[in-house]
C-alpha cells in the first residue's frame, strides 16, 4: 500500500511533464451515430491546439484503456469482466455518453423502447429479458430535469417488474442536489425527496458523479457510489506546459473550499485562493474580495458545476483585477443555462474545461471550451461494482 501511495504521489507531482493525449474532433453536421475523426496531439508542443470551424476539441480516449490515474499498482488485482449477467440500458438524456461507456466495457446497450404519448407521458418497455441480471441504468437528470428524472424512475420500475436481480441507477449528473438543506423558512429539501423517489421506484444502488454536496449521499437509504471526476480533469491538465510554481487553485466561493483544496493537493500541491462572494438570490452572485495571492499566476478555478456562470465569471474578472496572468475554469457538470455561454466566451478564460456528464449542445460550443469524457471512468466503476470490488480505492 505504501508503494502504491508513493507511486500515486509521484504521478501527480510530475503533473506537467510532457505526455501524449489522444483526442477526436467533432465533424461538421455530426449525425446521431456520433462519427469522429481521430487525430493525435503531442503535449508540450509550442503551438496551441487548433479549433476546427470554431468548434472545441473534445479529448476522448478512443481505446478501451484505463485513464492514466487508474494505471496504478493498487489496481493490479484483475476485475472479473464476465458480462453474462450484466445489462446496460440507456435513457434518452445522454445517449452518446452511454454508448461510449458500452464501447469501453465491450458491451452492447440493452434494447429498450422509450417514447412519449401525445400528452407527454413516458412509456417504457424493455426489449430483452433482465430476469436475474445485474442491471445498470444510465441516465443523468440534466435539463429538462423533471422529464429525465421521471423517465429514470419509470425505467427503474420496468426493470424491477421484469425481475432484475439488482438495479443500479447510474446518474452522472444528480439534479436537485443543490436543495440539500434549509437556509430560509418554509423551504423544501428536494435532494432528500428525490433520493426517496429513486429508492421507492426500485433502485438497489446509485452511482453518481460529483454530487453538489457530500451530505446528499446520506439522504439515500440504499448504497451510493460517489465517483470523483477531478482526476479526468487532472489528467488533461497534465498535458499543459504550465510551470507548477506558477499555479494557484481558486475556489469560486467559500462552500467549495474543501473541493478546491483536494484539487490543489493533487495539482502539485498548488497554493489555494478563495473568492468571497455575497449571494442576493438564486443564480445571482456578487463578488466582494479575494483571499490569497494570484498576481502573475495561472489561476485554475474549480467548481462542481457551471450553471449560469455568474459566480465563476465574476470570480474570473476579480482574478484578472488582482493580476492573474491566465484563468482556467474547471467543472464537472456543464449545465450552461443562459446566459452562461456569453459569460464564458467573453475573453475572461484561457480555457473552460468540463466533462460530458451532461451533453453539450452544438449551439453552446465556443473556442475556449474543452469537453472531457468520463466514459472510461464510469465504465471501470461499473465493472468494479458488478464484481464487488472496491470503488473508493480508485480515488485514493
Amino acid at each position: 500500500m505504501a508503494a502504491s501511495s508513493s507511486s500515486m504521489s509521484s504521478s501527480f507531482s510530475s503533473l506537467f511533464s510532457r505526455c501524449s493525449v489522444s483526442h477526436r474532433t467533432l465533424l461538421p453536421n455530426d449525425s446521431a451515430s456520433r462519427i469522429y475523426a481521430p487525430n493525435s496531439v503531442k503535449c508540450g508542443m509550442p503551438e496551441p491546439i487548433k479549433y476546427g470551424n470554431g468548434k472545441p476539441i473534445i479529448p476522448i480516449v478512443n481505446e478501451p484503456t484505463l485513464p492514466k490515474f487508474l494505471e496504478s499498482a493498487r489496481l493490479e488485482k484483475s476485475v472479473n469482466r464476465d458480462s453474462s449477467r450484466l445489462k446496460l440500458f440507456s435513457g434518452t438524456a445522454n445517449p452518446a455518453l452511454s454508448q461510449e461507456i458500452a464501447w469501453y466495457m465491450g458491451l452492447e446497450l440493452g434494447k429498450i423502447n422509450i417514447k412519449r404519448f401525445a400528452d407527454g407521458e413516458v412509456y417504457v418497455q424493455l426489449g430483452e429479458s433482465v430476469r436475474g441480471c445485474d442491471v445498470f441504468l444510465l441516465q443523468p437528470t440534466c435539463p429538462p430535469v423533471n422529464e429525465n428524472f421521471m423517465e429514470l424512475q419509470i425505467v427503474i420500475d420496468a426493470c424491477r417488474r421484469a425481475s432484475a436481480k439488482n438495479i443500479t441507477a447510474v446518474i452522472p449528473y444528480f439534479g436537485y442536489a443543490r436543495a440539500d438543506r434549509k437556509t430560509q423558512g418554509r423551504e423544501s429539501i428536494a435532494a432528500k425527496l428525490v433520493a426517496n423517489l429513486i429508492t421507492i421506484a426500485g433502485a438497489d444502488r446509485v452511482l453518481a458523479c460529483d454530487i453538489h454536496s457530500g451530505q446528499s449521499i446520506g439522504y439515500f437509504d440504499i448504497p451510493v457510489d460517489h465517483v470523483y471526476c477531478e482526476h479526468v480533469i487532472l489528467d488533461y491538465l497534465a498535458s499543459k506546459t504550465i510551470c507548477s510554481d506558477d499555479l494557484v487553485v481558486v475556489s469560486p466561493d467559500v462552500g467549495g473550499v474543501a473541493r478546491a483544496r483536494a484539487f490543489a493537493k493533487k495539482l502539485s500541491d498548488a497554493p489555494l485562493a478563495i473568492v468571497d462572494k455575497r449571494r442576493h438570490g438564486h443564480n445571482v452572485a456578487e463578488v466582494m474580495n479575494l483571499i490569497g495571492d494570484v498576481k502573475g499566476k495561472v489561476a485554475v478555478m474549480v467548481d462542481d458545476m457551471i450553471d449560469t456562470a455568474g459566480t465563476i465569471s465574476k470570480g474570473a474578472a476579480l482574478l484578472h483585477q488582482e493580476g492573474a496572468r491566465e484563468v482556467y475554469a474547471c467543472s464537472t457538470h456543464a449545465v450552461f443555462s443562459p446566459p452562461a455561454i456569453e459569460r464564458l466566451s467573453n475573453g475572461l478564460f484561457q480555457e473552460v474545461i468540463v466533462t460530458n456528464t451532461i451533453p453539450v449542445a452544438e449551439k453552446n460550443y465556443f473556442p475556449q471550451l474543452t469537453v472531457l469524457s468520463v466514459a472510461n471512468l464510469l465504465g471501470e466503476t461499473i465493472w468494479r461494482v458488478h464484481d464487488d470490488c472496491s470503488v473508493s480505492s480508485i480515488f485514493q
